[in-house]
């Protein structure tokens, strides 16, 4: 009896071997549809680059039907990379950009910034040689040269280093967060669409053509595959989409993200971790795999708030460095005189910043600095600290204002000593120290990160679009109909991106600056003096950008711009209603905006405002502290709070 049982378990086991085998067979000959799914559809891309560049020598670019039918096969290339656009933008970012790059000259800001200065980057491909062709003096050899960047680059997908990582399952899911961030982001908005005409169609094109994909991926990893529910959604954004007119002004951009965009991504997110997805790629740097949805206050992490206590996740001691740092946020002695504190400037309950002055008196009040007071808010969904970029962390960025003796006119041994003569401080401060063993004593640092940790937490309250978005609360049809006019003929979308408004697009990896053409004063008789990035990265490109800030609790941080020149929302968004400096007639000859009319109507405005007025967030503001600590010091016992 034993025998046959142990027949009958061998038999077993052979079958099920031979069923391993089977599948591991049947996996290794169907992972080889996915991979040449990819092969097929960048194939049809260097194809139509190939005849493009062909006839981008041969054409007479002074014959318009020439002309026009080069516009004709550009569009065709286009819809090729959409059709590829999926692994392309994430599989290797770079050779994306030689495809198709917005922007002529580009210079990196990058996470990587952090450790290695800006470079500059030459842009080719198809936008910049379909706007090329409609300029007035055009050659051959330049629209060639345009054309032949981005063959070669499109080349650059058949190696095999690239072609390597369609054998990596979690590439796949990693391409598909970058596709559907893009989707709410910048896909419908013409940020790299130069024909207006082409960019629902192009939308439509790129998701049918990442369903026939998602069907591949699916027959060759089937162990990871992509779920029922999230394949039905797809397929209902692409009928949604389909449905939909084909000007993107009358495109409905808040369901589509709403409806279809969201949650797809919050099933992405759920799939990444039930399939435990790992991503090696520098792209995925900044982005949480946690993160519920898109509009989830933890998307991404642009700043490290907490500083020398990054490790601390005690919250005892997470609410001891709050303390620490509201005490000293509110407290003078900070300051070379003793009577300015970073509240003085950055008030809490105006959104941390300043309503009051254009600009903040200098520290001896003989003058008036010359640029506004930023808020505070979402500060940590910037990858570079200050309006030009100027610093790579927010402690940085404090350490610099307490220095200047503009502002603070302090210096960190001076601050040191007063700050540890007061007993309470020096108490907490010492028993913090149990969590910076990297710090075994007490420093400058410590100081610093509980300020930033302070503050920093009140970036984490949502706002009425926010909460439509996630949990489906009910938003005026003003505001609605608002950010459908911002994703589109507004064209604000363009440079404030998705989820946080501000120039940080996905994968969230980098800040843009641009030159607004921002005047001296409201009546634009001059260019705004301020160089902006220039002083820290100095380029032609650079001269007069700034760092596109967030729009969020927009309508409560008046007054407006770099250097408070606009009192009003209305004035702001009359400002790029007429293209910025050159098109109120200033000279700003690399202005980034366009320089021309928007055509907005007076109800347009208003909706544009109802739209910001939905991104107020519902910031929990906190009393400032009866007292300070006392000091040994008594000259400093009869400093101010705040």
């Amino acid at each position: 009896m034993k025998r046959l049982i142990r027949k009958k378990n061998i038999a077993a086991a052979l079958v099920v071997l031979l069923g391993l085998i089977s599948f591991a067979f049947k996996n290794t000959s169907t992972e080889e549809t996915y991979a040449s799914v990819y092969a097929s559809k960048t194939k049809v891309l260097r194809n139509e680059l190939e005849l493009l560049l062909g006839e981008s020598r041969l054409a007479n670019l002074k014959d318009k039907e020439a002309v026009a039918q080069l516009q004709e096969n550009i569009l065709k290339a286009r819809r090729a990379l959409k059709q590829t656009d999926f692994w392309l933008r994430y599989l290797e970012p770079l050779a994306y950009k030689k495809i198709n790059g917005p922007l002529p000259v580009e210079w990196e800001t990058e996470v990587f910034e952090k450790f290695e200065k800006p470079y500059k980057r030459e842009g080719a491909g198809l936008t910049l040689a379909a706007l090329y062709l409609e300029e007035e003096s055009i050659s051959n050899d330049s629209l060639y040269s345009l054309i032949h960047a981005a063959s070669a680059a499109a080349d650059i997908y058949t190696h095999d280093s690239i072609t390597i990582l369609l054998k990596d399952f979690s590439n796949f899911w990693f391409c598909n967060r970058l596709h559907l961030l893009n989707l709410a982001s910048i896909y419908t908005t013409g940020f790299e669409c130069p024909d207006t005409k082409a960019v629902i169609p192009e939308l439509l094109a790129m998701m049918q053509s990442t369903e026939e994909i998602y069907a591949a991926y699916n027959e060759s990893f089937p162990l990871s595959a992509v779920s029922p529910a999230y394949l039905q959604l797809y397929a209902k954004a692409i009928t949604f989409v389909q449905a939909q007119p084909s000007d993107p002004e009358r495109f409905d951009h808040f369901r589509f993200i709403k409806e279809y965009v969201n949650p797809l991504f919050s099933l992405n997110q759920q799939l990444i971790l039930q399939h435990r997805a790992t991503s090696k790629s520098t792209l995925d740097y900044a982005l949480n795999k946690q993160a519920k949805n898109i509009f989830s206050k933890n998307l991404y992490e642009g700043q490290n708030s907490k500083g020398v206590y990054y490790n601390v996740i005690d919250p005892d001691a997470l609410a001891s460095i709050d303390k620490l740092g509201k005490l000293l946020f509110y407290d003078p002695i900070l300051s070379g005189n003793n009577q300015r504190s970073c509240a003085s400037c950055h008030k809490p309950t105006e959104f941390f910043t300043d309503t009051v002055s254009t600009t903040a008196f200098q520290f001896d009040h003989a003058g008036l600095l010359p640029r506004n007071t930023p808020s505070l808010l979402n500060a940590g969904y910037n990858h570079l600290a200050m309006l030009d970029g100027a610093h790579i962390s927010l402690q940085d960025q404090t350490r610099a204002v307490l220095a200047n003796p503009l502002e603070m006119a302090a210096n960190e041994q001076d601050i040191m000593q007063k700050v540890l003569s007061c007993a309470s401080y020096k108490k907490e401060l010492t028993k913090l120290l149990v969590y910076t063993p990297q710090e075994p004593v007490i420093t400058y640092d410590h100081i610093v990160s509980a300020i930033t940790f302070y503050y920093s937490k009140f970036s984490n309250a949502y706002a009425g679009f926010d909460l439509s978005m996630q949990d489906g609360k009910p938003l005026a049809t003003e505001a609605i109909e608002g950010f459908n006019l911002f994703m589109s003929k507004a064209q604000c979308a363009t440079c404030h991106f998705t989820p946080q408004f501000n120039g940080v697009k996905p994968p969230f990896i980098g800040s843009e600056f641009e030159v607004l053409g921002t005047p001296a004063d409201a009546n634009y008789k001059s260019l705004s003096s301020d160089k902006g990035r220039y002083g820290v990265n100095p380029a032609r490109e650079t001269m007069n950008a700034f760092r596109t800030g967030s729009l969020r609790n927009i309508m409560h941080t008046a007054p407006y711009m770099h250097n408070g020149v606009f009192k009003t929302m209305e004035e702001v968004i009359d400002f790029y209603d007429a293209g910025g400096g050159a098109g109120h007639g200033l000279q700003v000859s690399n202005q980034t905006l366009a320089a021309d009319s928007l055509h907005l109507d007076a109800a347009e405005k208003r909706k544009l405002i109802a739209f910001l007025s939905s991104l107020t967030e519902n910031v929990p503001f906190e009393d400032a502290p009866k007292k300070l600590p006392a000091s040994t010091n008594q000259e400093l016992n009869n400093r101010a709070v705040g």
